[in-house]
């Protein structure tokens, strides 16, 4: 299971604004039925490592057309196999060190 972090950004649409394009970059996102939050910065979402490139791929894909002829996307990826790893789990585990 894997945890990765998703900025997909249009280079070049009119304006300075391109909170439409997340939009609908988190509507083909809802389409994979994976788990995702939506951060100020940027998407995380967990899941299988292949679904996540996948879904990841179409949504930079979906970013083009119209005036958008560039799209820069930022990946990074934290991939864990001895042990299920989730965003609330990696959260928990700073938690409980702060606790301390």
């Amino acid at each position: 299971m894997a945890v990765v972090e998703v900025s997909i950004v249009p280079v070049g649409p009119a304006g300075a604004s391109i909170s439409k394009h997340v939009a609908h970059c988190l509507d083909i996102l809802e389409q994979s039925g994976l788990t995702y939050e939506l951060c100020p910065m940027g998407t995380v979402i967990e899941g299988d490592l292949v679904s996540i490139l996948d879904a990841i791929r179409s949504m930079h894909e979906g970013t083009f057309g119209g005036d958008v002829v560039r799209v820069l996307t930022t990946i990074k990826v934290d991939d864990r196999r001895d042990k299920k790893l989730t965003m609330d789990g990696k959260l928990a585990a700073v938690r409980r060190h702060r606790e301390r």
